[in-house]
């Protein structure tokens, strides 16, 4: 049996990158897998993958930053499958306009907060009531390592990400007693197709320089996800799991 056998997860940004990976793992070990994600394009070929490797998925057209379209995605959900047991926030980026504190434009630091941080607390907003129904269930947030530590050249990414850490605790006390349990992964700079193309041609820096045991690929940090995501980690709640390379012991 399937570490998520029977569970329904939600996946934001699951058309691509680390959320295509989390989907497509998520669907191999029996999860029925709602694949939030703003490009139709992407969302529909991941639905699709996973069908043709025998799983379940439905695929609908989420802008995380827009609280009715978060709200429609955990309703679809439920529409379609029943129920919710998991929602795994990992919607997010950052962008080459991101920079120190005095040097990032003043629009950049809403953009990015809107999206990784604002975008986490929406999703948890209208998914948590649905866990509850449900009887318990669990939140996979994302951070990044550079929540955890000190870096250079990304203050707006490294705020939003540390709001993130920080709500990850705070609603894992919250909904504790009713048998929500709230973690989140914090990755290093990982090999996704849109971060290869960003940093094409460019030596590394900053996290990218610190990769002790070399860079992370999708499925590292899938993995970590599925193990918050599932019975096996059901005492855990209020962790923050580095799957940073060493990064921040670095």
């Amino acid at each position: 049996m399937g570490r998520l056998q029977g569970k329904v997860v939600l996946i934001t940004g699951a058309g691509a990158g680390i959320g295509r990976a989390g989907a497509l793992l998520f669907a191999r070990e029996g999860a029925r897998v709602v694949v939030a994600e703003i490009r139709p394009e992407a969302g529909i070929e991941t639905e699709r993958m996973i069908a043709a490797a025998g799983g379940q998925a439905c695929f609908v057209q989420t802008d995380v930053t827009q609280p009715t379209s978060a709200e429609n995605a955990v309703k679809a959900a439920v529409a379609r499958f029943g129920r919710l047991d998991v929602l795994y926030n990992n919607a997010g980026a950052s962008t080459p306009l991101d920079g120190p504190v005095t040097e990032a434009p003043v629009e950049e630091f809403g953009r990015v907060v809107g999206l990784n941080l604002y975008g986490t607390w929406l999703c948890c907003k209208y998914a948590i009531p649905e866990l509850i129904k449900a009887g318990g269930g669990a939140v996979v947030n994302t951070a990044s390592a550079a929540g955890l530590m000190g870096t250079t050249n990304i203050d707006c990414y490294t705020a939003a990400k540390g709001g993130v850490v920080a709500i990850t605790r705070s609603m894992a006390v919250e909904y504790a007693d009713r048998k929500i349990r709230v973690n989140a992964v914090a990755p290093t700079s990982t090999t996704t197709e849109r971060v290869l193309e960003l940093y094409r041609n460019r030596p590394p820096t900053g996290l990218r320089a610190k990769n002790l045991l070399g860079p992370a690929e999708p499925i590292d940090v899938a993995y970590a996800a599925l193990f918050l995501a599932s019975d096996e980690a059901k005492i855990i709640t209020g962790h923050v799991l580095p799957v940073d390379s060493g990064v921040t012991i670095s």
